[in-house]
């Protein structure tokens, strides 16, 4: 038995006329008749009350074909349905990991947009640091992530998003507070709360490196993972931090955020997928990334 023996049935069925269904089906009569028959001696039972050679009654056993037959065409177009959205990346599940300066800026703008494009799609979000991305792109836990690079595996597809200013971030009470701009060798005998080198090296050495150009290394006396956590420790009084710009976006009671004079090193934001890994669905992230970062950019006059 064969889709297309059930699709002709129904056509029968419906019009209980062979010269009806044929000519809705935009086939010969006789090739149908001989279809209808091939599905009858399968079954084993008469399908249609032929009152004459043309015109036809369902049988009992046709009824019951035919409600049977409605709900297999159905879940049939169902299933091509959700084959041919799954192959489109309208559905399924994507798993996206992150570090925690994307949660400021431009992470919160980018779901929402896909999931409004695509809200069939299952988003599972892990947060992660850089180094911890890298493992888990390598071991298939995560199929996308926000990182900062370098990148230590050079396997890995890795696309610049986004490149923002340092911003320093100061305890309220602290003398600089009160300044519009902060020059670096200004806080050449504060203490720093950094970033784990570890867990990403691009971040961390960035700002050492600006540091020393100004001629002298941070005194580093606290060491924290999460950005909401470094921010905590200033609040605390604990030392000042040197921060992606979009982090102003955290507001902390005793902590204020200024710009550093000059120029100052670039944060680079990117994505990083394996490109052995490219799903539809996937795919279609990372369009939609992409789309959003140009929506974002300022157009030129």
């Amino acid at each position: 038995m064969e889709l297309r023996h059930l699709r002709y049935f129904v056509a029968v069925a419906e019009e209980l006329h062979f010269n009806r269904a044929a000519e809705r089906l935009h086939i010969a009569q006789p090739p149908l008749s001989q279809q209808i028959k091939q599905l009858e001696v399968e079954l084993g039972v008469e399908l249609f009350d032929r009152r004459t050679k043309r015109q036809v009654q369902l049988t009992e056993a046709g009824q019951v074909l035919l409600q049977a037959t409605y709900r297999i065409l159905a879940q049939v177009e169902q299933a091509t349905s959700d084959t041919q959205r799954a192959g489109r990346g309208e559905t399924g599940t994507l798993v996206v990991g992150f570090t925690s300066t994307v949660v400021y800026d431009i992470l919160p703008a980018i779901l929402s947009q896909y999931q409004q494009q695509f809200p069939n799609v299952n988003l599972v979000l892990r947060e992660l640091t850089t180094t911890q991305q890298e493992e888990a792109l390598q071991n298939h836990q995560i199929e996308v992530g926000f990182c900062h690079p370098p990148l230590k595996n050079e396997n890995l597809e890795l696309e610049s998003i986004l490149q923002e200013s340092l911003v320093v971030a100061l305890p309220e009470v602290h003398p600089l507070a009160c300044e519009t701009t902060i020059p670096i060798d200004s806080l050449v005998d504060e203490f720093f709360i950094l970033f784990p080198r570890h867990l990403g090296s691009g971040f961390y050495d960035q700002i050492v490196s600006f540091c020393q150009q100004a001629n002298f290394s941070p005194k580093v006396v606290q060491e924290a993972v999460q950005m909401q956590t470094i921010i905590g420790l200033v609040s605390a009084n604990m030392g000042v931090a040197l921060v992606p710009a979009s982090l102003q976006n955290l507001q902390r009671a005793g902590v204020v955020y200024k710009p550093l004079a000059g120029a100052t090193p670039q944060v680079e934001i990117a994505i990083a997928w394996r490109s052995d890994n490219v799903t539809p669905v996937l795919r279609k992230f990372l369009l939609a990334v992409k789309q959003y970062m140009k929506e974002r950019s300022p157009q030129p006059a």
